[in-house]
């Protein structure tokens, strides 16, 4: 009896969650009118180390390795920045309608924590398939 629930149990770890809805939704890709849509997502490479993230002066979101955020935001200039040991920063000059993609990478060891952070905008066909591989925070 032990070994089958002890199997069952391990099983029961390796089972992936089915994407939520808000997950479907943003992998569909859609622009938003009178919006830009930027896409920040952190590759399944690297460590598993938080790091978080100013999006503009107001709005901060921590990621996570293998996963990604959907920020839609008015036209115009906006600035992306890293928070606490983050060094990572990058200016977008945005456009109503359109999908920008941006790639969050972090190095260093779950001992030293984040040593280094950077931001590199993706094209399109990196990034769409970036975000197909990751999951909404």
């Amino acid at each position: 009896m032990w070994k089958g629930l002890v199997v069952a149990l391990l099983l029961a770890g390796c089972v992936q969650l089915p994407p939520s809805a808000q997950d479907i939704q943003a992998k569909r890709f859609q622009p938003v009118s009178d919006k830009a849509v930027v896409y920040i997502v952190r590759d399944n490479l690297g460590p598993l180390l938080d790091d978080t993230l100013w999006l503009g002066d107001s709005e901060m979101i921590t990621t996570h390795t293998g996963t990604y955020y959907r920020w839609e935001v008015a036209p115009g200039t906006r600035r992306i920045s890293g928070f606490g040991p983050s060094n990572a920063l990058i200016t977008l000059n945005v456009e109503a309608g359109k999908i920008y993609f941006v790639l969050h990478g972090v190095s260093g060891t779950v001992r030293s924590g984040v040593q280094m952070s950077h931001l590199e905008r993706l094209d399109e066909q990196t990034g769409r398939a970036s975000v197909a591989r990751a999951s909404l925070l």
